[in-house]
């Protein structure tokens, strides 16, 4: 409708010109009035004083019309816009904001890397419709000039704007051009520039269609006509730029099979998230699996974020100035201190280098990022309080309709719509602050993890010492992931000030000084809340020690659980875990009570600060009314920093505290004061932003506090001292390629243990072409040579060169977990005849073709389906694949049978071997290879007793003759050996044959005691320092499968060779798909216990029912005041009363509701932590053999964790937000039941999304927890491995396979982040539907509704937004972490082994008494499916008989012994230990009364009588008698806490040959009437060995033994031997008769090994 404006030009023609089309308005004179038909709205109600410009000058005048009239635009109930303003500044803003930004797009497209765009329908349109508004503005511009030279009145307007758009709209065509040639995709800066144009080009659009066309000139007509065809045009523009671009031609980082469509998006896409909408609705179809992942984008990349990483990380070390070379000078001493090394002189003070910390490279890499992330915190803070503010207006408009001045109604709609549109920014805003600081969180977390995999490639061995294996995994996983963490939430330091300070001013506006006694309640509790989270925080970190025990002893008992099963000590370990279970589950209940009590004092405390409140702000102001405005405003601003993700009981309980506590003294303090809905609820809004800042202070302190530990930790691992790369030097003008020159060498640096010299003063040299062996005793410090010529250890005095590369063959072989060619190849590329020649010379050939899959075949961690043999054989073909210069082969012998050996020193390593070119250094215990060998250096204590050739050694009568003649009285009781006579022959042409024989005898009879010595010298002092390799094999027991020694059970199927396929012997860990069971939830449920299920859900309810109850009471109060705006004091106190009721309801079912549920979660996950871990040491070994020991022991620790401290939280939250939910609807449709119309339709659009959400996110998770597993298990494989690695100079293969595997991870985690914000983004839009549709409701029912109820539904609404997004969110998160029970549930349904004990078929107390072994027709197999691997044996071992069992690789003899333990069952036949039949009495009765000595020592960590005696069975006298009779007594008493001496994880602090010992011990304490000895001294020297051997003949001469044969030699003196092929018996008889039978197989064994 039109409206009189008194215009101040009465009688001359008012024109107005519109701002973007050029037409104008003429409007007829009449007297001092002109009537207009302009319309239009005001966004914001300014005062016509402050805009207004005098008609005479400025934009009045530059426009001919009126710039801005109050009148027209607000006090109106038709409003519109004078046509000046939407010609200029509507006009000018957006064209203003593309030059303001232009510099921004400039650089955007300088930077990027991609060319040509292909011409596509989008280019192409934008480029026609620029042309076509050019046109149109040119048009305008000179229809103008010629307006203007024919006497028609033209403003000045007319001539600038159309300049402005023209050359706006130039620019903008050449940046399109641009973005095409420069492969730009989308700009967001264009996008906002037209978004911008066609929003404010409505206004002006609107204008010209409400005019009346009669009234315009030909001018006029013109100007309507193009402005007509403009705006569509702008709006096409719009709606191009909706769209990303084609991909262009030349892409400079290829995008992979399956490019991710973020990287070729719209910038509207990126803003909601569309582009997920392919994987979301592909997620809701079929399970997601890594396969149908989008591949990662170039800038999300591994590689590219540790490029950035690494030059900051450099930049930081080279700024510092770091250590200088460490080989201390004569006049300087090394000292070692926190992982650094300081080289000081002489009598001067310690001078520090000062660590490099990793928070400047933190900074410099993500730190612009961070900043802009923060910019986006900055203005969704700000943005936050707007809707509480319209809530305020729109309360007063829905009162107003009882007041002289009543608001129009188009300001409600106005308000409403407003509302909406500040939401919905603030959604945008939210999202995109998320995704950033999401993202910079996973590129932080990239960034750690390469660089601790880096650092851990450098790290020394004394340094590596000081952490475990899974201490330094936890840096990757941990604490990389704790900084991830932090990120979203970092803002909040100062974030959470700024709101404070707003929110304190409007609140100070609401009720003024009153305010000040709310607030030093919430000061006040502030110290309490953070002596609460200090305490938590100690209580947490004593759960996690308490964690790390559990977890590291459960390592060990997987580790070792082979020995476990076959000792039957499952049991005493069983109740070790339970034990220190037991600690940690005191601790999580303290913590639960802490919990609870947190939630008790958030919810009580506050009603003193309510009183205080209130009684102030209403004594202090008598006149004041507390309005239903005021409260529902401080409703919704309360509901603003809502964060119901683990913190809604507290914030809940928090925010009735502080209202009430503020409402309360505004009432008693100001009597006269009337408690308006008004006032009351922007009160409470208020109130609660600022408690919710000052609650989550402390919280967010917290995080940052273990951040900074993490951060710590993560110094001292990259401060720690690292491989001096001097130490070794390569001067290629040396003439030999290894020289070694008065080197001392030592583990480390320092006064200590580690500082001491384990290799001194020696001197090598390796001439080209040659073959030099090293010998010595155990402990002589031949292994720590071969390291030291690697730079293993830490040079203190000499020279070490080394000309040329190397390959490395260590002691224990490091095997790969990848398939036996890769292990072999080694990152080489395949050349076929050399890699055959490989497989030839290291007697592979045979193996392959029992192996399922050939050379394809997978081989497990740590090479579990291989035997030792073929380990170290494989290990031996990769150092000659790689065809190096230098071979340094430290025992490789060692672990294969005689001929096996004897092949593989004339094939590979001999003088006519492939290898005879090349410089090798072979580390042996063979002496009978010595003579073949250009020079032999003999150490003894860590020195160069002699070295020579073996001629010039044996004439010199020294150490080296007192080696032989050790070796040849070790083998004197064995029948003569061809290669020991030449030996023989040469010793006694030197000191005689008498003399040789006396000494023989003289070294057979000290051999007990010099090799104690040896052992002694060889123990804790470290004089043998194994390699870290070799240390971290012996953690691991030998596992037998399927295929162990050779494949003792792998039989080709008859009828030829199957095609080789590569066979998984370890299956990839399988993600589970579609939704978790119902059976799942109920599993938990029944743990939990019905009782406090049901109570829970009830307290929670009835909690949240208290919190409806006292926001209706608040309504009901803010309405009871008298016509003059009285209450009297007793309907006061009874308002205050009943509101402090529903708060001490709440308080107390919250109450209630934490203990039922934290204490119900807690004894479920104890209980099923018992039900774990006894299923789990009851699964059969196979289990063990196929599932990697990472992921058992993921259930054990990120399981059992996410069950006792994320699932309870998880659960609490969601049952929260579901009643929140149910409650907010209730009260909306109570207070509008027309809402129901539109909470209908958005509920079933919100389930949808939800379903569509929860299926992909929850798949994601899945496909995310199993891609992480690679990544700890390389580094893990890779720490193990470290020497070898840097032998061959791998490590960037290494680490670019770390990289794929971080990025196979990124390539869900990515998704999964970006998933969670489509949500965010989608649900927030329904809920600002309905607060949207709260409010219209609110508006069309002014004067049927109240402003207390208006308020109460809409500050309702405006919280229902973030409580559905949490509702979904905290769905999901129940059922991603309900996944861990389901991983449990799955573990106790797998099946057992046999039973343990059965009660009517327990043997008697005394069985076995005689020992009597029978086998009759017994088979078995490993496992249902595969072949025989014991095929119908049987024989009688009579009682105290010395059965030797031998057979070729693959036989089948360590299935036989499998089999007598029951570690695999029968397929057929029986075994009678004394005519009871083993398969029908209890495993450990079974177990318990035989003895094994197994062929790899393994020891646990715990005191060493504990590793002798779990169950405390045997006296100490028994203890100490069986070490004495194990040689190991001396060396435990000289310990300072002799048997309460700790062993360290895997018996690290003890030799080999020591450990074996202790297995003797175990054994002779045990002592049953059957001994099995698995190829007990195959790893051993032969000292050790042949003390094995005595103390077996003498100790267990009455008992029966059975020995599985490694060298013949072993049981050359038993009773019968055993002969195994295949599986079946070919012949039983004593070695003699044996032997006699040339045709036998014995007899070819036996002449192989050089017996005969």
């Amino acid at each position: 409708m039109d409206e009189n404006y008194n215009g101040k030009r009465s009688k001359e023609l008012a024109i107005v010109w519109a701002g973007i089309g050029r037409v104008y308005v003429k409007c007829d004179a009449v007297k001092n009035v002109a009537t207009f038909s302009c319309h239009g709205q005001s966004a914001f109600g300014f005062s016509s004083e402050s805009i207004m410009t005098d008609g005479s000058g400025g934009l009045d005048q530059f426009c001919n019309s009126s710039f801005w009239d109050y009148e027209l635009s607000w006090n109106t109930s038709s409003p519109d816009l004078t046509i000046c303003f939407e010609r200029t500044v509507l006009v000018w803003v957006p064209c203003g904001f593309l030059w303001l930004f232009l510099l921004l797009e400039i650089s955007y497209l300088h930077r990027s890397l991609d060319r040509l765009i292909p011409w596509s329908w989008i280019n192409v349109s934008k480029m026609i419709t620029s042309l076509l508004l050019l046109i149109l503005e040119c048009v305008n511009f000179f229809y103008t000039v010629q307006q203007d030279s024919s006497g028609e009145p033209v403003p000045d307007v007319n001539y600038l704007t159309p300049c402005i758009i023209f050359f706006t709209i130039l620019v903008q065509l050449v940046l399109v051009m641009l973005e095409k040639k420069r492969g730009m995709q989308s700009s967001p800066i264009l996008f906002f520039f037209w978004f911008l144009l066609m929003v404010c080009g409505i206004a002006e659009f609107q204008t010209l269609l409400r005019q009346d066309s009669e009234q315009r000139s030909d001018y006029e007509n013109v100007l309507f006509i193009t402005y007509m065809i403009y705006f569509p045009l702008v709006v096409i523009m719009f709606f191009l730029n909706c769209f990303g671009d084609a991909t262009p031609k030349y892409i400079n980082h290829p995008r992979g099979e399956r490019p991710n469509p973020e990287v070729s998006s719209s910038f509207l896409s990126l803003l909601t998230f569309a582009w997920l909408d392919q994987l979301v609705w592909q997620g809701y179809r079929k399970p997601l699996t890594q396969d149908t992942m989008w591949n990662l984008s170039h800038d999300n990349c591994a590689n590219t974020i540790v490029s950035i990483w690494d030059k900051h990380w450099q930049r930081s070390f080279n700024k510092k100035g770091r250590r200088q070379p460490r080989s201390p000078s004569p006049t300087a001493h090394a000292n070692y201190s926190n992982n650094v090394v300081h080289v000081q002189p002489h009598d001067t003070p310690t001078a520090p280098i000062k660590p490099i910390s990793v928070l400047p490279t933190m900074i410099k890499t993500f730190g612009w990022q961070f900043l802009f992330g923060a910019s986006l915190k900055l203005v969704h803070d700000i943005v936050q309080f707007v809707s509480p503010l319209l809530l305020s207006r729109l309360i007063e408009f829905t009162e107003s309709i009882d007041t002289d001045v009543v608001e129009p109604v188009w300001r409600g709609y106005f308000y409403a719509l407003l509302m909406f549109l500040a939401a919905q920014f603030q959604s945008f805003i939210l999202a995109q602050y998320f995704k950033r600081m999401y993202v910079i969180g996973l590129h932080m977390r990239t960034g750690v993890i390469s660089a601790v995999y880096r650092k851990a490639l450098l790290i020394s061995n004394a340094a590596r010492k000081d952490s475990t294996v899974g201490e330094i995994v936890n840096l990757m996983s941990v604490d990389a992931q704790r900084f991830m963490d932090l990120m979203a939430y970092f803002n909040m330091l100062w974030s959470a000030p700024l709101q404070i300070i707003i929110a304190l001013y409007l609140l100070y506006d609401k009720l003024g000084a009153s305010v000040a006694s709310g607030v030093v309640v919430m000061v006040v509790l502030i110290p309490i809340n953070g002596f609460i989270a200090s305490r938590t925080k100690t209580l947490q970190i004593s759960q996690m020690k308490s964690k790390d025990q559990r977890v590291k002893l459960m390592n060990e008992i997987l580790n070792g659980i082979k020995v476990l099963k076959l000792y039957a000590w499952e049991p005493s370990f069983e109740e070790q875990v339970l034990g220190v279970r037991s600690k940690e589950i005191k601790v999580l209940k303290k913590a639960a009570y802490l919990n609870a009590g947190t939630s008790f004092i958030w919810s009580c405390t506050p009603f003193l600060v309510v009183f205080a409140s209130l009684s102030t702000y209403v004594i202090a102001n008598p006149e004041v009314v507390l309005t239903a405005e005021k409260i529902f405003v401080s409703i919704a601003l309360l509901n603003i920093l809502r964060m119901p993700l683990g913190l809604t009981p507290i914030i809940v309980a928090y925010t009735v505290q502080v209202v009430f506590a503020s409402l309360a003294t505004f009432v008693l303090v100001n009597p006269g004061a009337v408690l308006t809905a008004e006032k009351m609820f922007v009160s409470i809004t208020l109130l609660n932003i600022l408690s919710m800042p000052l609650g989550l202070t402390p919280i967010i302190l917290a995080y940052t506090v273990q951040a900074s530990v993490s951060l710590k930790r993560l110094n001292k691992f990259l401060n720690a001292d690292e491989l001096d790369p001097t130490s070794v030097s390569h001067d290629a003008s040396e003439e030999h390629p290894v020289v070694v020159e008065k080197g001392t060498f030592a583990w480390g640096y320092g006064e200590g243990e580690e500082g001491r010299p384990i290799l001194e003063n020696i001197n090598l040299k390796v001439k080209p072409g040659a073959l030099v062996a090293v010998v010595g005793t155990v402990g002589a410090g031949k292994s720590s040579l071969c390291s030291a010529i690697l730079g293993e250890m830490e040079k203190l005095e000499g020279k070490v060169n080394v000309k040329g590369s190397i390959a490395y063959v260590a002691q224990q072989a490091w095997i790969q977990n990848a398939t036996l060619e890769n292990n072999i190849l080694f990152g080489h590329a395949k050349e076929n005849d050399r890699y055959n020649s490989c497989i030839r010379s290291c007697a592979l050939a045979s193996d392959l073709e029992m192996l399922p899959g050939g050379d394809q075949t997978e081989i497990g961690e740590k090479g579990i389906n291989l035997s030792g043999g073929q380990k170290q054989r494989v290990s031996l073909a990769r150092a000659v694949y790689s065809d190096a210069d230098i071979y340094l082969l430290d025992d490789p012998l060692s672990a294969v049978d005689a001929h096996v050996g004897k092949h593989i020193f004339q094939q590979v390593i001999g003088p006519q071997g492939i290898l005879k070119n090349k410089s090798r250094v072979l580390v042996t215990h063979g002496i009978t290879y010595l003579p073949r060998v250009d020079y032999i250096l003999v150490l003894k204590n860590g020195k160069v007793s002699e070295s020579g050739t073996y001629a010039e050694l044996v004439e010199k009568k020294g150490e080296f003759q007192e080696f032989l003649l050790q070796y040849l009285s070790e083998k004197e009781e064995d029948d003569s050996v061809e290669e020991l006579e030449d030996i023989k022959h040469q010793l006694e042409s030197k000191i005689g044959r008498e003399a040789l024989q006396r000494q023989i005898s003289r070294k057979r009879q000290e051999s007990e005691s010099e090799s104690m010595d040896g052992e002694k010298t060889g123990s804790l002092k470290r004089v043998k320092r194994i390699s870290e390799s070799e240390k971290d094999s012996l953690k691991q027991p030998k596992r037998i499968s399927e295929s162990e020694k050779g494949q003792d059970g792998i039989i080709l199927p008859a009828g030829g060779k199957e095609p080789k396929v590569g066979q998984k012997l370890v299956e990839a860990e399988k993600a589970e798909t579609g939704k978790v069971s119902f059976q799942v939830y109920g599993y938990y449920l029944r743990a939990v216990g019905v009782l406090a299920s049901v109570m829970t859900i009830i307290f929670y309810v009835l909690a949240q029912g208290c919190s409806v109850g006292s926001n209706l009471w608040l309504s009901k109060w803010s309405e009871s005041y008298g016509p003059n705006g009285t209450m009297p004091d007793e309907d006061r106190n009874m308002y205050l009363g009943v509101y402090a009721s529903f708060g001490v309801g709440q308080a107390g079912f919250i109450l209630g509701g934490a203990f039922c549920l934290s204490f119900g979660a807690l004894d479920a996950a104890e209980g099923l932590h018992r039900h774990i871990l006894r299923q789990v040491l009851r699964f059969p070994m196979a289990f063990f053999d196929t599932n990697p020991l990472g992921r058992i022991i993921n259930r054990f620790g990120k399981d059992i964790d996410t069950m006792d401290n994320v699932l309870p939280w998880s659960i609490r939250s969601w049952l929260v937000c579901f009643v929140t939910v149910l409650a907010t609807f209730i009260v909306i449709m109570a207070a509008t039941i027309e809402f129901t119309a539109v909470m209908v339709p958005a509920m079933v659009i919100y389930y949808f999304v939800q379903t569509l959400y929860v299926a992909t996110s929850r798949q994601l998770k899945r496909i995310e927890s199993v891609s992480r597993s690679p990544i700890y298990s390389h580094f893990g494989e890779t720490i193990q491995g470290a020497p070898t690695i840097r032998a061959y100079d791998r490590q960037h293969q290494f680490i670019h396979e770390s990289e794929t595997k971080v990025d196979n991870n990124l390539i869900s985690s990515h998704p999964s982040i970006m998933a969670n914000r489509w949500l965010a983004v989608r649900l927030e839009f329904i809920g600002n539907i309905m607060t949207f549709s709260a409010a219209m409701f609110a508006v069309a029912y002014r004067g049927n509704i109240s402003g207390g109820i208006v308020g109460l539904s809409v500050s309702y609404a405006l919280s229902v937004t973030q409580t559905l997004n949490w509702l979904v969110r905290m769905t999901s998160d129940v059922e991603t972490n309900i996944v861990a029970v389901e991983r449990i549930k799955e573990y106790t349904e797998t099946p057992q082994e046999a039973a343990w004990e059965v009660p009517n078929k327990k043997p008697p107390k005394e069985w076995p008494e005689k020992g009597v072994v029978k086998f009759d027709k017994y088979s078995t197999r490993y496992r249902t499916g595969l072949d025989l691997v014991v095929k119908d044996i049987t024989c009688n071992i009579d009682m105290g008989e010395k059965v030797g069992i031998v057979g070729r690789t693959g036989a089948g003899k360590s299935s036989l012994t499998l089999g007598l333990f029951r570690i695999i069952e029968p397929a057929g036949g029986q075994i009678s230990i004394d005519s009871v039949n083993i398969a029908e009495i209890g495993l450990h009765d079974l177990r318990s009364r035989l003895t094994i000595i197994p062929q790899d020592p393994v020891l646990f960590s715990g005191t060493l009588r504990m590793n002798l005696d779990p169950f405390n069975m045997y006296s100490d006298e028994k203890v100490w008698q069986a070490l004495e009779q194990s040689h190991l007594k001396e060396f435990v008493a000289s310990l300072t806490t002799r048997l309460q001496f700790e062993v360290a994880e895997g018996g690290d602090n003890l030799s080999v040959g020591q450990r074996q010992l202790v297995c003797l011990a175990r054994a002779l304490l045990r002592k049953t009437r059957v001994l099995i000895l698995d190829e007990a001294t195959a790893a051993v020297d032969l000292e050790t060995d042949d003390l094995i051997q005595d103390t077996i003949r003498q100790e267990f001469a009455d008992c029966t033994v059975i020995t599985i044969a490694h060298r013949l030699n072993t049981i050359m003196d038993s009773n019968r031997v055993l002969v195994l092929s295949r599986g079946e018996v070919k012949e039983f008889d004593s070695p003699v008769a044996l032997l006699k039978n040339k045709s036998s197989i014995f007899y070819g064994m036996a002449k192989d090994a050089g017996l005969v």
